[in-house]
Protein backbone atom coordinates (compact mmCIF):
# COMPACT_ATOMS: atom_id res chain seq x y z
CA UNK A 1 0.00 0.00 0.00
CA UNK A 2 2.89 2.35 0.74
CA UNK A 3 4.03 2.10 -2.90
CA UNK A 4 0.46 2.72 -4.14
CA UNK A 5 0.44 6.12 -2.41
CA UNK A 6 4.15 6.97 -2.78
CA UNK A 7 4.64 10.73 -2.65
CA UNK A 8 1.03 11.34 -1.61
CA UNK A 9 0.62 9.71 1.79
CA UNK A 10 2.96 8.70 4.59
CA UNK A 11 1.96 5.51 6.36
CA UNK A 12 3.31 4.59 9.80
CA UNK A 13 2.52 1.75 12.13
CA UNK A 14 2.39 2.57 15.83
CA UNK A 15 2.74 -0.37 18.16
CA UNK A 16 2.31 -0.32 21.90
CA UNK A 17 1.36 -2.38 24.91
CA UNK A 18 3.96 -5.03 24.20
CA UNK A 19 7.65 -5.82 24.18
CA UNK A 20 9.68 -4.69 21.18
CA UNK A 21 10.38 -8.31 20.17
CA UNK A 22 6.63 -9.02 20.14
CA UNK A 23 6.04 -5.91 18.02
CA UNK A 24 8.71 -7.01 15.53
CA UNK A 25 7.16 -10.48 15.35
CA UNK A 26 3.75 -8.91 14.61
CA UNK A 27 5.21 -6.85 11.75
CA UNK A 28 6.90 -9.92 10.28
CA UNK A 29 3.88 -12.20 10.75
CA UNK A 30 1.36 -9.78 9.24
CA UNK A 31 3.55 -8.64 6.34
CA UNK A 32 3.30 -4.93 7.11
CA UNK A 33 7.04 -4.28 7.02
CA UNK A 34 6.88 -2.11 3.87
CA UNK A 35 6.40 1.05 5.92
CA UNK A 36 8.04 2.42 9.09
CA UNK A 37 6.84 1.41 12.54
CA UNK A 38 7.11 3.27 15.83
CA UNK A 39 7.35 1.52 19.19
CA UNK A 40 5.11 3.66 21.39
CA UNK A 41 6.33 2.15 24.66
CA UNK A 42 4.94 4.93 26.86
CA UNK A 43 1.70 5.39 24.93
CA UNK A 44 2.51 9.00 24.05
CA UNK A 45 1.58 8.73 20.37
CA UNK A 46 -1.62 6.89 21.20
CA UNK A 47 -2.52 9.57 23.77
CA UNK A 48 -1.89 12.36 21.25
CA UNK A 49 -4.46 10.82 18.92
CA UNK A 50 -6.79 9.73 21.76
CA UNK A 51 -6.46 6.05 20.83
CA UNK A 52 -7.47 3.75 23.64
CA UNK A 53 -7.58 0.36 21.90
CA UNK A 54 -6.28 -1.56 18.91
CA UNK A 55 -6.75 -1.74 16.04
CA UNK A 56 -7.11 1.96 15.35
CA UNK A 57 -6.25 4.23 12.46
CA UNK A 58 -5.46 7.93 12.71
CA UNK A 59 -5.87 9.90 9.51
CA UNK A 60 -3.91 13.14 9.74
CA UNK A 61 -4.53 16.00 7.31
CA UNK A 62 -1.85 18.39 6.08
CA UNK A 63 -3.11 21.02 8.54
CA UNK A 64 -2.64 18.65 11.51
CA UNK A 65 -6.31 17.92 12.08
CA UNK A 66 -7.13 14.25 12.37
CA UNK A 67 -9.85 11.66 12.65
CA UNK A 68 -9.50 8.27 14.29
CA UNK A 69 -11.21 5.06 13.28
CA UNK A 70 -11.25 2.41 16.00
CA UNK A 71 -11.63 -1.14 14.73
CA UNK A 72 -10.55 -3.10 11.70
CA UNK A 73 -10.80 -1.54 8.25
CA UNK A 74 -9.33 -4.12 5.92
CA UNK A 75 -7.43 -3.08 2.83
CA UNK A 76 -10.48 -1.86 0.89
CA UNK A 77 -11.69 0.24 3.83
CA UNK A 78 -8.25 1.74 4.28
CA UNK A 79 -7.96 2.56 0.57
CA UNK A 80 -11.41 4.17 0.68
CA UNK A 81 -10.45 6.40 3.63
CA UNK A 82 -7.12 7.40 2.07
CA UNK A 83 -8.72 8.17 -1.30
CA UNK A 84 -11.34 10.33 0.44
CA UNK A 85 -8.61 12.31 2.22
CA UNK A 86 -6.69 12.81 -1.02
CA UNK A 87 -9.84 14.08 -2.73
CA UNK A 88 -10.28 16.95 -0.25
Amino acid sequence: MQSQYEGQVDIFGVAGRSAIDDMATFVDRTGVGDFPHIADLKGEVWAEFEVRSQPAFAFVNDDGTFTVHVGALGESGLVERIDALLAT
